[in-house]
Formats: C-alpha cells, structure tokens, sequence
C-alpha cells in the first residue's frame, strides 16, 4: 500500500520577519520589511567569515527562513533547558530541496546550521550560535507504508508512525519507550529500547536515506549505494549530513504483550540474571531500572516482555526458568497500549510544569563486567527520596551494525541513565553537569562510552578518546563531506 498519511504542517510566521538576503560583512540579516524600508534585519552571527562581498540573497524556498523572536528563543534552547546558543534564523523548510539550498548558502557565507527536530537533546547539541536552525516539523509526510518498510520524512514522530503502521498490523521493529521523538533525530544518535536486545538500535533498523551533506548536497544512500555516507550518518550526530527521508524496516506487530517485573535487592544478581537473558535472547523485550528502596538502598527491577498473538500465551515457566528474583508480577497488555505506556505520567508532568524543568541526564554504555560497580558509583550520588527514573538494563553487542555508534568492547553491554530534573535555580543544573561529568570519568576508566544524548560535557580530546581506533576515520569523513564544519557544531566534536 502507498498512500501519504499526513501533509506537512502549514508554514507559518510574519512575512515581515521573513529573510531575504544576508550580509557576511555585517554578519545580519536584511528581512522583508527591511528591503523595503531600507537597514538590516535581526541578528549579528559568530560564525566564521565567508568569501561572499555584500549582500547574498536567499535562494528561492518552499517553505521559509524566519527572524521571528518566538522562534529564534525556541531554538535556542532544549529539553535539558541548561544550555542556550541563538541562531539567528530558523528555518522552516517546505522540502527537502530547502535543506539543501540552505546548507549550499550557509558553506557561501560562513553560516553554521544544524537540524532541530523535537529539540529532545539535553546539553544544546542541536542549537547553533549565530547560524541557522533547521526545524524538520514541517517535514512530517509518511510516504509509503509496505509490508516491511516504511519511507518517512525526517520530521517525522515514531509516535504518527507507529499510529499508522500498527493499524496496518506493523510495527517499527525497534522503538525507543518515549515515542514522541523525530525519526531523523534517533537516527543521528542512535535510538535505543527494549528491543535492542535482539533487533539493534533503531539505525540498525534502516533501509536507505535521503541525506543532504555538508556541501549542500542531496544524496540517497543504503547498504548497496554510497554505503560509506550511509554509515556515517547513522549515529554521526550530524556530523557529515543531514537525513531529510528515511526508509525504515517493518516487522509484523503482535497484538498483546506479557509483561514480566522481576525484583531483586541483590545488584551482583540482578546484574548476573539481566546478563543471562541478554545472552539467551528469550524475551521480546527487555529493560530494566533501579530505584531508591526506602530503606538507603536500592530496588532493582527487569522489566521484560514476550509478544504474541490470539490465544498462543507465552510459556512463563520457560521463560523464567534459572532466574533468582526475590518477587514477580506478569500481566498481559494490548501491544500499542504497552507502547504507550509512557504518555499519561508524561501528560501529567507537562500539566505540572514538572516537565519544562532542567533535565541534566547521564547516559552511559557500560561493559557487562563492570555494570555492577558503575552503576555503584553513580547510584551513591542520587538522594533517596529521589524520584528520577533509573534505566539499567542489557544488550548484545553482536546485534550493532553502524561503525559509529561507539559501546564498550564486550559481548553484553548495560545501559545505565539517571534521567535527571532539576529544581530550576540558577547553578543546581550546571552543579549536576558536573556530577556528570566525574561519574563518566569513573565509568570511562573501565571502558564505558557516552551516549551522545547526554548532560555530560566533551571537548574534542574528549571526543578523540570516545572514537578511539576509529578517530582517524571521523576526521576523514568529516573533510569529505563537510569540508568546511557547517554542521551541527553543538556536538563540540571539531575545535
């Protein structure tokens, strides 16, 4: 079947705020009330001069390229609310074509740009001072559903897609538990879930994309076709191009989960049983977290689940079998309401305002043989009355395929997240980015990388150490497809 499931959202904005032309001498923007009434318009940039002399028009967009204070104050922040970098015009785009126009202006004129999607990064990663902003939300069309694929562009939430592949009795095989994040965007970094276990992370999900490189350039590219840009936009933080349409893979969707909570006071245990069900693959779905137990310690929790289908109910006896767990629950779920399980406490603390606090999250890949004494080391910082979730739960490494997405060299690998809000009064969020920052120290002395999701500050000898044998492959793919560090610079990779 071939049918698009949704238009792109209707450009919005003053007209009067609407660039028309930039001068790279005055680093500002001449906007439509400007042309006609004579001066510059908002914004003076950072980035580095250009070889343009004058006035350089914007090129003919579908959409459009604002100065508009609303949208500029958005872009210029993001779900950790901790880090706050400018641009000075965002843009809408109306097509893929308008990314690669404006990638083509930006190497012209010394701008910087970078591609915004729900703005769910929590350390400014996707802000850019003094360049462009690129909001994929208008870019939100699924084009095609099919048996095992699904072509969307990157504005697209895996929350619309899920809507519309599992009424078709489909699912994303891999799917991150919030679902409310762009598709472009997981697939910059990664996207990981309890399907990780068996299926990879989201990017190892992929089919084909449509990519505009830092040259300006719009490129398909796959496994048989221009297979170098393909893996290095895959988890490559934006580094080397920008995903404007991804075909992701479909699998059949199960109508009903079993979900199985198995609690254990023991972390050496529980460390020892999670390992055991990454290795033996028996669940669907696995994760896991911690949590303060009342008492000064700590409560942890595998959180697994098993599909299936009408009347063919998992064997829980097999299922459980050599497991130590100190107690269990099982109850059965429709699968889309397990998929959206998130969505009323997240309601709740958006009604609260709980939700638009600083997030200083840190996430952490961490080698199985060391998961028990890191996350030691970072539970000893939470306050137990603490109500911060605490993700820690395995996967396989042999089921990573994307040369980029860095995790320990051991067979299991634990992620481990303490996703973090923050009172916000100035200096508690910049003290526990801090605290960040020594507990990755600790974690990254026995081989733990970072999730580039996080609170957690680099520099670029941070990120050499974090590449490790494969630096040397990151500076080269940079110099071939974005000679001249256009884009997305919140990463902090390259001086």
């Amino acid at each position: 079947m071939t049918k698009p499931i949704q238009r792109r959202a209707v450009l919005a904005g003053a007209a009067a705020l609407a660039v028309v032309a930039f001068d790279p001498l005055k680093r500002s923007w001449i906007t439509e009330a400007h042309a006609h009434g004579g001066g510059h318009g908002h914004g003076h940039g950072h980035g580095h001069g250009g070889d343009c002399c004058g006035e350089i028009s914007i090129p003919g967009l579908d959409g459009e390229l604002t100065v508009d204070p609303d949208a500029i104050t958005e872009a210029a922040d993001d779900f950790g609310h901790i880090v706050s970098r400018a641009p000075i015009a965002v843009l809408r785009p109306g097509s893929d074509d308008d990314i690669r126009k404006m990638v083509k202006y930006a190497n012209d004129c010394g701008l910087k740009v970078a591609m915004r999607g729900q703005g769910h990064s929590t350390l400014g990663q996707a802000q850019v001072e003094g360049g462009v902003v690129i909001d994929s939300r208008t870019l939100n069309t699924i084009h095609e559903i099919e048996c095992d694929r699904a072509v969307v562009d990157a504005g697209v939430t895996w929350n619309q897609l899920v809507a519309a592949t599992v009424a078709e009795g489909l699912t994303p095989p891999v799917l991150t538990d919030y679902l409310d994040l762009s598709v472009g965007g997981t697939l910059s970094v990664g996207g990981i879930g309890g399907a990780t276990n068996l299926n990879g992370v989201q990017i190892d999900n992929v089919i084909e994309l449509e990519v505009v490189t830092g040259e300006g350039k719009l490129v398909k590219c796959s496994k048989k076709k221009k297979r170098k840009l393909f893996e290095a936009v895959l988890g490559g933080l934006g580094q080397y191009g920008i995903i404007t349409r991804a075909t992701v893979k479909l699998v059949p969707a199960p109508e009903s989960a079993r979900i199985y909570r198995l609690v254990y006071s023991d972390i050496e245990q529980y460390v020892a049983d999670q390992t055991f069900l990454a290795e033996e693959e028996r669940f669907d779905y696995l994760e896991g977290q911690a949590a303060p137990n009342g008492a000064g310690g700590f409560q942890y929790t595998i959180e697994a689940a098993a599909w299936f289908s009408g009347s063919d109910t998992p064997d829980d006896g097999a299922l459980l079998a050599g497991l130590s767990f100190d107690s269990s629950t099982v109850e059965d779920q429709g699968y889309e309401q397990w998929l959206r399980r998130l969505e009323p406490t997240i309601a709740f603390l958006k009604l609260i305002g709980v939700w638009g606090f600083p997030h200083p999250w840190i996430d952490l890949f961490v080698p199985a043989s060391e998961a028990a004494n890191v996350a030691s080391i970072a539970l000893s910082t939470v306050a137990p009355d603490s109500q911060d979730p605490i993700l820690f739960y395995p996967f396989l490494r042999s089921n990573l395929t994307r040369p980029l997405f860095m995790v320990p060299d051991e067979p299991v690998i634990f992620l481990f997240d303490i996703l973090r809000t923050a009172p916000p009064i100035p200096g508690v969020p910049e003290a526990l980015v801090d605290l960040n920052r020594s507990i990755y120290d600790a974690a990254a002395a026995v081989g733990s990388k970072k999730y580039p999701i996080s609170s957690i500050p680099f520099d670029p000898a941070d990120w050499e150490d974090h590449y490790g044998e494969k630096w040397e492959d990151v500076l080269d793919l940079k110099a071939e497809y974005d000679p001249n560090s256009v884009l997305t610079p919140g990463q902090g990779i390259f001086p």
